[in-house]
């Protein structure tokens, strides 16, 4: 089995687990993933999480030139952004995941770090993560708020949209995603509840340990 055949079935086995446990719905959310040569398999637009054919995934080039497979997702120009600015980047999911959206839509929502330290493993595997405001879907100024951040944060959530997380390969990515949204989930339920936080040294201490990209 070949690179490329191996990465498009494993992009349709997790976006099918994905669709299956309702962390996105109808046609929403798209996944890219660079391949060792430079180009990146792509969701095609309009197309279901749940049901993706493996060989109609969009194949394109290093300059996002449509090669093979269907026409991509409108929202190229945000998983782009993620490659052109962070260089460890292998894989970029995109949800419309329900509590994530709930989170992004809430006034007293902290726009430079949206998750609270609940967790251990949403410091670990997500650091902070950016709320950036509302765009149209696909519209490029998406693309240019992420390379506004420089490359220092691996997740931001779209306001009224849903999260973008990048990692170093798909597994990655697949993992913070879930993180992220379990992490919504948690803030939502305990909101109000004076819920008890990690405190900043055991924050600094997951910092350390795991190399957390934790800035400003």
């Amino acid at each position: 089995m070949t690179e490329e055949t191996r990465a498009r079935e494993d992009i349709a086995r997790f976006a099918k687990s994905i669709f299956d446990r309702g962390l996105t719905g109808g046609s929403s959310g798209n996944i890219s993933m660079r391949l060792s040569d430079g180009t990146v398999l792509v969701t095609p637009t309009g197309s279901s999480m749940g049901n993706l054919d493996p060989a109609r995934i969009s194949h394109l080039d290093e300059r996002w030139t449509l090669l093979s497979g269907d026409a991509p997702t409108k929202e190229i120009p945000l998983h782009s952004a993620f490659y052109e600015t962070r260089s460890r980047t292998g894989a970029v999911v995109h949800l419309h995941s329900s509590h994530s959206v709930a989170l992004s839509v809430l006034p007293d929502t902290n726009p430079d770090n949206v998750l609270p330290p609940l967790t251990a493993y949403s410091i670990m595997r997500l650091g902070k993560v950016k709320l950036l405001p509302y765009f149209m879907p696909g519209d490029p100024a998406m693309g240019d708020a992420v390379r506004g951040l420089a490359g220092k944060r691996s997740a931001v959530l779209l306001a009224n949209h849903g999260p973008v997380v990048a990692g170093k390969d798909l597994d990655a990515a697949v993992y913070a995603m879930e993180e992220l949204e379990e992490t919504a989930k948690l803030a939502l339920l305990t909101r109000g509840m004076n819920p008890v936080m990690l405190s900043g040294a055991q924050i600094g201490s997951l910092v350390r340990k795991y190399d957390v990209e934790w800035v400003d």
